[in-house]
């Protein structure tokens, strides 16, 4: 399995991670010192002075949705520079139409996410995979928010996560999402990458609680190395 991925094949009961768990939270460092090598010790000092805000977006509108109950958790599984908090929500966008465009202008709701995601230092999205892509509602929220001027998702620190009751994760979704951040001029975070498969196992959902003590780990991983990431970029647009 590849370094910084995260996983469960078949009916594995456990995560198996081939890279010590010390040696990641190493690189995540590593990463925020060596923001001067790639030139930008600047924004690496105003990160460090201060919290970072991320906003989180969950893919599924679905209220039980085990990706919710992953990114609920999230602000519990940041570093303490790092605070979590939901994005404005995309449910009451209208299905994207130029013509309603230039009717009407942009829905409230749009503007509200797209400042939202402007204000951030960093956006994480968390959500499942349909039909081996983007569900409709978020793939809609995104081509919204991408016709405005200055399109927010520009230059934007960008982290990814997908469940799935299946063993692959949602690692299509991820794949999808990542081409469409592309064309974006997203800044997408490459490792670790967390698919959290066969999630009923893992995800209470009586209680919305992460049981398995590994993916909890990892995931607080992932996000010690967004920070890093986050910092190596820069300060908020």
């Amino acid at each position: 399995m590849p370094e910084g991925r995260l996983a469960a094949f078949h009916t594995t009961p456990t995560f198996k991670l081939r890279h010590d768990p010390k040696a990641r939270f190493a690189r995540a460092a590593r990463l925020r010192l060596g923001s001067a090598a790639r030139g930008n010790p600047a924004g690496e000092d105003r990160m460090a002075d201060r919290t970072l805000t991320v906003v989180s977006i969950c893919g599924s509108l679905r209220k039980s949705s085990y990706n919710r109950m992953v990114m609920q958790a999230l602000p519990g599984l940041a570093p303490e520079t790092m605070r979590i908090s939901e994005a404005p929500p995309f449910d009451a966008f209208p299905l994207y139409n130029a013509d309603l465009q230039a009717a009407s202008g942009f829905p409230a709701p749009v503007t509200a996410l797209a400042d939202a995601l402007r204000a951030a230092d960093g956006v994480i999205i968390v959500t499942p995979e349909y039909n081996f892509g983007i569900p409709g509602g978020l793939k809609n929220a995104i081509d919204w928010v991408s016709r405005l001027p200055n399109q927010p998702f520009a230059g934007k620190p960008v982290a990814l996560q997908s469940a799935s009751p299946g063993p692959l994760g949602g690692g299509r979704v991820q794949y999808e999402l990542r081409r469409s951040m592309v064309f974006l001029d997203a800044l997408v975070l490459n490792k670790p990458e967390i698919f959290i498969g066969n999630c009923a196992q893992r995800i209470d959902q009586a209680t919305a609680e992460i049981t398995d003590a590994a993916t909890r780990d990892f995931i607080g991983q992932q996000l010690a190395a967004f920070a890093g990431f986050i910092g190596a970029h820069g300060a908020r647009r």
